[in-house]
């Protein structure tokens, strides 16, 4: 019995870990990051500050073009990543840039702060691997 039941439970861990994310099939050794602000970074508060997203092994293209191993960035501002086999959320914390662009600018109250980048897909999901950056903590003072 408990064995038939570790065979089931380890069978259920299986198939959860192959539904983590979404159709779209991304190059293994895909990277991709923040490359400013830097983690752990000052800021100014009432001054907008650039953030600039890098990505490795993969290319940006826009949302609705579905070439192989493309997608376009979403910043995540002060959230944690979304479930990955579904379409990224677009609201305040989850930022969009569907056009391609590799860099933005934000303005954001004085605090503690975290950005993190996520790759999504033709269709805003992300891809398989998921392609996601180190969460980064910013301060603005």
């Amino acid at each position: 019995m408990k064995k038939a039941f570790a065979l089931a439970a380890a069978a259920l861990l299986l198939s959860a870990s192959f539904a983590i994310a979404g159709p779209t099939p991304a190059d293994p050794r895909a990277h991709v990051y923040i490359g400013w602000p830097n983690d752990g970074q000052v800021l100014p508060a009432g001054k907008p500050f650039r953030v600039w997203f890098g990505l490795r092994y993969m290319g940006v293209a826009p949302v609705g073009v579905q070439y192989p191993n493309t997608g376009h960035h979403h910043l995540l501002v002060d959230t944690d990543l979304p479930p990955m086999d579904q379409k990224i959320p677009s609201d305040r914390n989850h930022l969009h840039f569907g056009a391609g662009q590799t860099e933005t600018t934000l303005e954001l109250p004085p605090g503690k702060h975290t950005l993190q980048l996520l790759v999504g897909d033709f269709d805003h999901v992300p891809h398989n691997p998921p392609v996601y950056s180190k969460k980064i903590t910013i301060y603005v003072k």
